[in-house]
């Protein structure tokens, strides 16, 4: 069912006199946690699991369950707990135009939710922005049961917020894509302003093609001037890299950065940069 591939870059230990904050992010097809030691700034420990199909939310908590057990995560103490939701189940929403007696409207021409489905809100800070999406609550059950209080998220806001952070200062239009199993998602910034995001899951090169090429037309922003950069499971001899530069004149592989983490500890592509990001 799983293909696992797991670091640990130093044995993990549940000694509580160390500050130890950990970030889980959880979706249908994987999941990955990281914990860091905030007093030495170091990654203690991190996974990644990658479903071979994609779940169902029942069985992505078993597999969670399993997870969390053999990295002995579930015996730790935490100074700070970030749950990370992943999953196309989202709206957002500008911060003038949202009401919180709206959420089911904001979604249910996005998605299909069901009338027990949780439906929760992040503020993208600085950006007047709300995004509204459906958690794994059975997840987010969990967690709390096993850890008490914690944070949630969902995975497009860790990446939004990170992302414009890190191209302030960047006036052409830019679009990142960070791939993963099966999935990918787009955000789009042009005159240091965020403009677009979305999650898109896919099965061939020409799919991935497709979602990107109509995306930015949908933007009106120029094949020509755009700069493309693609991070997460992707390097320059890849088919979709290849595809993509017959299309766009600027294509590159991006490597984020953690102002917060040394270089070589954020370099490792088993660590998930949205559970980076949220550290």
């Amino acid at each position: 069912m799983t293909e696992k591939r797991t670091t640990s870059i130093e044995d993990f230990s549940t000694d509580s006199n160390s500050f130890k904050k950990l970030s889980i992010q959880v979706g249908l097809n994987g999941l990955s946690f990281c914990v860091l030691d905030t007093i030495s700034n170091k990654i203690l420990a991190f996974e990644r699991t990658v479903f071979e199909t994609a779940l169902t939310p029942y069985l992505l908590l078993k597999e969670l369950k399993s997870v969390l057990n053999k990295g002995n995560i579930e015996a730790g103490e935490y100074s700070e707990i970030v749950v990370i939701h992943k999953n196309n189940m989202f709206s957002l929403v500008p911060k003038a135009l949202f009401h919180k007696e709206e959420l089911a409207n904001y979604l249910k021409f996005n998605t299909k939710i069901m009338a027990n489905d949780l439906i929760a809100y992040d503020e993208i800070a600085h950006h007047d922005m709300i995004n509204v999406y459906v958690p794994f609550t059975n997840v987010n059950n969990y967690i709390f049961d096993l850890f008490g209080e914690f944070e949630f998220k969902h995975n497009g806001t860790v990446l939004i917020a990170s992302l414009v952070n890190q191209n302030r200062a960047s006036i052409e239009p830019t679009c990142f894509v960070q791939l993963s199993e099966r999935e990918m998602e787009l955000v789009v910034i042009s005159d240091k302003k965020f403009r677009f995001y979305n999650h898109f899951e896919y099965k061939t090169k020409e799919d991935f093609l497709y979602y990107l090429l109509f995306s930015l037309e949908q933007l009106q922003i120029d094949l020509e001037k755009v700069h493309l950069k693609l991070f997460g499971l992707v390097e320059e001899d890849d088919p979709i890299y290849t595809l993509c530069y017959q299309y766009i004149k600027h294509v590159s592989v991006f490597v984020p950065n953690s102002a917060s983490l040394p270089t070589e500890q954020t370099d490792n592509k088993a660590i998930d940069f949205t559970v980076l990001s949220s550290l």
